[in-house]
């Protein structure tokens, strides 16, 4: 399966947000991603399961827990695959970094930060 297939599903893209906090038992997956989808346990199962074997996710035994844990060796992958695109974007954070550093200076300046397009049209 394609990275970007896996990426796709709401379902798994949340899984991977909350295993980039750390490890966690697969039972508080299902119990959160369970909650937030209503979704089964078997139905969270495969989606464990799909990233288990796309890499993106490892799974080991503590006892009677299976423990999942991030892999991101597949979203470095993703990460170079999206380096051609980030110059449509790159300047524009780049452009709302600079405003943001200079509102905080006038306000640590004590002069009020100069109005923005919108202020002016309005």
């Amino acid at each position: 399966m394609h990275a970007f297939d896996v990426l796709g599903d709401p379902v798994r893209r949340r899984i991977l947000e909350m295993l980039a906090d750390g490890e966690l038992p697969a039972g508080d997956v299902v119990r959160v991603v369970g909650e937030e989808f209503g979704i089964s346990q078997p139905a969270v199962s495969q989606h464990l399961k799909v990233l288990r074997e796309s890499g993106f996710a490892g799974v080991r035994a503590e006892g009677t827990r299976r423990v999942y844990s991030l892999n991101a060796a597949p979203l470095r992958d993703v990460d170079e695959w999206l380096d051609p695109f980030r110059r449509f974007w790159v300047p524009r954070l780049d452009a709302l970094a600079t405003e943001i550093a200079r509102g905080k200076k006038a306000r640590r300046d004590g002069n009020p930060p100069p109005p923005t397009n919108e202020q002016e049209q309005s």
